[in-house]
């Protein structure tokens, strides 16, 4: 790469504005480490009136950031936008073909065109880098790409949505409820203010999810119908039964090769108290890698915000820099073969089964008859009386279980008239 390098900033939000800032106060910095000298020649937002934490120079401001690709000479793009088409898929799809280099921390825009994507960026012989898209400012995709390069990865796990493990931790020490605890993530600026359904539904953990599995088992990113559940009906009431039966729950990120087949899942977990995982708390971010010779690695740090999300963003951009042309997943595009899905059906795993019913006789056996009809037994059983209201709390731990007929015992058992609620179901690690 040439000595004098142009810059281009295309998304100017909490993340793009941060990453600005850190481009023009670090220039010094980034010329020691790499000997080159960089030049923001380029910037775009929807609004450039927009009040934000860092000024904008408004004389290299676009206000349709197709112009930057078109009219200036960027030699690398940042898009940080954040959507998975429309404009953003534009931008990089463009830069690409006009040999500019990418990096963005956009997951849902890898997550659905990462294999197109990477072919182009590939054809042209520039970096498509999106080591931001997942674990914010943890190294994870670096690591699977480079430094477990020669291992043979056959699970990863962990904590990816910054916002649930917020909401979920909060609800265990104030003992608050739901919805309480999600209007303070928003004030504190942990969820979005407006609607923070693609967190609390385990899409964003999901993206993330597909990244993985598509760097740890070389394959294409899978376009197949997963098995994902967010954290909306978790109630304290779960939390607070878990705690006594050792638990927490965590909302995890799944993807596995299971008879060399892919498994992806994102859904809350029941975890032991004293397991590491079961200790990552607040908004942190933590991944779990099992690989033959390493065994287990983890990485834990911060998994969002516009700092972590930066440094990230950062190193993709000093790789870069040194003259790193890379496969943007690892290997070349025609290697990646598409990966063969397990079916959810098949799964087998304990649950934590909760019912809520009316406190008369045969109600117990009832659900009992229910589950061993679907041949799921029973570990462990409380039954939660309230007097008052002359209903019970039924919690169940059940051993092993079949997915396919944990499904259909739970639709059977709904419809029966003593059940008050839907009944929640949660798996145990």
């Amino acid at each position: 790469m040439k000595k004098n390098v142009n810059i281009a900033v295309v998304g100017l939000g909490q993340i793009g504005n941060y990453l600005l800032n850190e481009l023009n106060t670090k220039k010094k910095d980034i010329e020691l480490k790499t000997g080159k000298k960089i030049k923001i020649i380029a910037i775009s937002a929807k609004n450039p009136k927009k009040k934000r934490k860092f000024k904008i120079n408004k004389n290299i401001f676009y206000k349709n950031p197709v112009d930057i690709i078109k009219k200036t000479n960027v030699d690398i793009l940042f898009e940080a936008i954040g959507y998975s088409d429309g404009v953003s898929k534009k931008v990089v799809e463009l830069s690409l073909k006009k040999k500019i280099h990418v990096i963005t921390p956009n997951k849902a825009l890898i997550a659905k065109h990462g294999d197109y994507l990477a072919k182009l960026a590939e054809k042209n012989k520039v970096n498509l880098e999106f080591e931001a898209s997942v674990a914010g400012g943890i190294p994870i995709l670096r690591t699977i790409k480079e430094g477990l390069a020669t291992n043979k990865i056959t699970k990863v796990y962990g904590i990816l949505n910054g916002t649930c493990n917020y909401i979920l931790s909060e609800m265990e020490t104030s003992k608050n409820t739901f919805s309480n605890v999600l209007k303070k993530a928003q004030l504190l600026g942990y969820a979005e203010p407006g609607n923070p359904k693609l967190d609390l539904n385990g899409y964003d953990a999901f993206a993330k999810v597909r990244i993985l599995s598509s760097l740890s088992f070389n394959k294409k990113i899978s376009n197949k119908k997963c098995l994902m559940e967010g954290i909306e009906n978790i109630d304290y009431k779960d939390i607070d039964i878990a705690n006594q039966l050792n638990f927490r729950i965590k909302l995890l990120g799944i993807t596995e090769l299971i008879n060399n087949k892919l498994f992806e899942r994102v859904h809350p977990c029941l975890v032991k108290k004293d397991s590491y995982i079961g200790n990552v708390n607040g908004v942190m971010n933590a991944v779990i890698v099992h690989g033959y010779p390493i065994g287990e690695s983890i990485l834990q740090g911060e998994g969002a915000g516009p700092g972590a999300t930066s440094s990230a963003l950062m190193s993709d951009f000093l790789s870069i820099l040194r003259g790193n042309i890379k496969y943007p997943f690892g290997l070349p595009n025609i290697k990646r073969k598409i990966p063969l899905v397990y079916n959810v059906d098949q799964y087998s795993n304990s649950l934590y089964l909760r019912f809520e019913v009316k406190d008369k006789p045969g109600v117990l056996s009832q659900i009992t008859k229910q589950l061993a009809k679907r041949k799921i037994s029973v570990e462990r059983l409380i039954q939660i009386p309230d007097h008052k209201r002359k209903t019970a709390s039924i919690v169940i731990i059940t051993h092993k279980a079949n997915e396919y007929n944990a499904q259909k015992c739970i639709k059977s058992i709904r419809s029966n008239k003593n059940i008050l609620k839907n009944p929640i179901l949660i798996r145990l690690l």
